[in-house]
């Protein structure tokens, strides 16, 4: 495994330069780049969902972080000078460009980590929740404020906030735009891990670096039905999950899995 951050195939898609995509063994590191506080526009969008295409054909990519350039801003949300003048077939379009991104994001094959070095706002919140875990440093400040301008999230964020936080949570923070710290955010279960400022990125990666050593085909398998379980019966997610079983199980991968980790602890000795 490379330990060396490089480039991930220049050339090898057609990428808005407001996204930097590196790799690091076998995580991709997708930095959004469009200063001054990293918004996302219709480039940016189209972007981040053919980024996420390609790493989903790419077998050496188990992790994708994602975080902000700089320090200030993971990212303010939607680009606003992009809305002030739109008509409505250019609101349609934004808003299925944002559902297209995140809903990429949210159902990448690997594990996704929002690394927050900086606030969080509208949309830009909306990415993190669209990620698997949230890491988040702790003078970021988080937020879904469009309510107080007229408008309201557009990429989902409003039911994975109320799956994360609850009712009370995500009625505070949409209905009156409520922006919180990231140690409440932490509270709340907004977010799995709090940082000093500067080190969300580095924490990322060496969580990341923990999925290498996962069967990539089990956690393809879990996530679909983590993603589900707020939403089925049950005695029906049961049976989903011993059919997702013994499908793993016929795979081979499981056997030969099994006999590595007995031949390990054989080889470790009893514990005392």
């Amino acid at each position: 495994m490379s330990h060396a951050i490089e480039p991930y195939r220049p050339g090898a898609f057609d990428l808005t330069h407001k996204l930097t995509v590196e790799k690091l063994g076998s995580t991709a590191l997708i930095t959004i780049n469009h200063p001054p506080a990293n918004t996302w526009d219709r480039d940016a969008l189209i972007g981040l969902r053919q980024v996420i295409q390609h790493l989903n054909a790419d077998d050496d990519i188990l992790a994708l972080i994602l975080t902000g350039q700089g320090v200030r801003y993971f990212s303010a949300g939607l680009e606003l000078n992009m809305l002030a003048e739109a008509d409505r077939s250019f609101a349609w379009e934004i808003a299925a460009r944002t559902g297209e991104a995140f809903t990429a994001l949210r159902e990448f094959r690997g594990v996704s980590i929002a690394a927050i070095n900086g606030d969080a706002l509208g949309s830009g919140l909306e990415c993190a929740l669209a990620c698997d875990i949230r890491i988040a440093e702790r003078h970021a400040q988080l937020g879904l404020p469009e309510a107080p301008i007229g408008l309201l999230p557009c990429g989902g964020g409003a039911q994975a906030l109320a799956r994360l936080t609850g009712e009370g949570w995500s009625k505070r923070l949409l209905l009156l735009g409520e922006r919180i710290d990231a140690q409440t955010a932490e509270r709340i279960g907004l977010i799995e891990q709090l940082v000093e400022p500067g080190e969300s990125r580095g924490r990322a990666l060496l969580m990341a670096s923990r999925i290498s050593s996962q069967s990539p085909m089990a956690m393809r398998t879990l996530k679909p039905l983590i993603h589900s379980a707020p939403r089925v019966d049950v005695h029906e997610q049961g049976a989903i999950e011993r059919e997702a079983f013994v499908r793993l199980f016929d795979s081979g991968q499981a056997q030969a899995g099994i006999r590595n980790l007995l031949a390990q602890q054989a080889a470790d000795g009893p514990r005392n």
